[in-house]
């Protein structure tokens, strides 16, 4: 009984695993369906949010707000380009960073530079933000505000 065991723990441990050739075989596979968008030719613009979390993307423009109540969040506007999968965002005054971008989500960094503290209020943070999109229309984008009512991408 114990050879049956152990040969099956043996079998086990041969089997193939997922490789990195596999993972991006099912990836192009989901793509050519239509399952997932490709990120390479997907364009950015849009609205995105997660729970208190939003983004906005139109042309050249980002705009993105975290509000936790109680005057505490982050708010902040400005420019990004895009590099296949990534977007180098820059808020102004040194907050400037690169963002993940695969087609239906953006996520960025979750250590980010001191000077996009500033964007903030008490101890909220823009760190880790992630976002899903919501919409890929541009006047949703342009349309979002932020809880002070000022306008991110418009």
């Amino acid at each position: 009984m114990r050879v049956w065991i152990a040969a099956a723990l043996v079998l086990t441990g041969c089997s193939p695993s997922a490789t990195p050739e596999s993972k991006t075989t099912l990836e192009q596979a989901a793509i050519a369906r239509a399952v997932v968008r490709d990120p390479a030719t997907a364009t950015a613009d849009g609205l995105y949010a997660r729970a208190g979390d939003r983004l906005c993307i139109t042309g050249e423009r980002i705009g993105m707000f975290v509000d936790y109540g109680d005057d505490i969040g982050c708010s902040g506007r400005g420019r990004f380009t895009r590099d296949g999968e990534a977007l180098r965002v820059d808020l102004g005054d040194g907050c400037t960073f690169e963002a993940a971008f695969d087609g239906d989500h953006v996520r960025l960094p979750g250590a980010l530079p001191a000077a996009c503290k500033r964007l903030c209020t008490r101890r909220a943070s823009l760190a880790g933000f992630e976002v899903d999109r919501l919409s890929d229309s541009g006047s949703e984008a342009t349309a979002l505000r932020d809880p002070k009512g000022r306008q991110l991408c418009g």
